[in-house]
């Protein structure tokens, strides 16, 4: 299945990447997970929103930002790049290369749309389990009234 189309006039505010992030955080407390790290990026891959809960470690900074940057930089959620991609470690680790080590192809990244499922940006969480990552991140997406990027294996 090919990616989502990147050709969207709609952007993805500062506002909504706030409400993301409190609805990743709401989730989290909700279902107890460890302490989280969200980061949301626009369509061309910027930071728009990012925020630490207290009580989390340094590098999950760095590993939401790669599971976001996985999956808007393939199209599809981080978590279906990684299973996608299990039996090609070459595949993997080269995007990887190219992007400069900022590609993190496990679950917790996940793609937001626009009301015409176009890609407007991603959200990565990292903190708990893979799927608790990728559950926060839907809900927050869904928190601000936004469709996610979802697609299963």
């Amino acid at each position: 299945m090919a990616g989502k189309v990147f050709r969207s006039s709609v952007q993805l505010t500062r506002e909504q990447g706030r409400a993301i992030l409190d609805g990743v955080f709401a989730q989290a407390r909700r279902a107890g997970t460890e302490p989280l790290t969200a980061v949301v990026l626009d369509g061309g891959g910027h930071v728009v929103a990012a925020e630490r809960e207290d009580g989390c470690a340094p590098l999950r900074f760095p590993v939401a930002q790669g599971k976001a940057f996985a999956a808007l930089g393939i199209g599809v959620a981080s978590g279906v790049v990684g299973a996608r991609n299990a039996e090609r470690p070459a595949f993997l680790a080269s995007v990887s290369t190219a992007s400069g080590g900022h590609f993190i192809p496990v679950a917790g990244g996940v793609l937001v749309l626009d009301a015409d499922e176009r890609v407007i940006g991603a959200v990565g969480v990292s903190g708990a389990s893979s799927a608790e990552d990728e559950s926060a991140a839907i809900a927050g997406i869904e928190a601000a009234g936004l469709a996610h990027g979802l697609e299963p294996l």
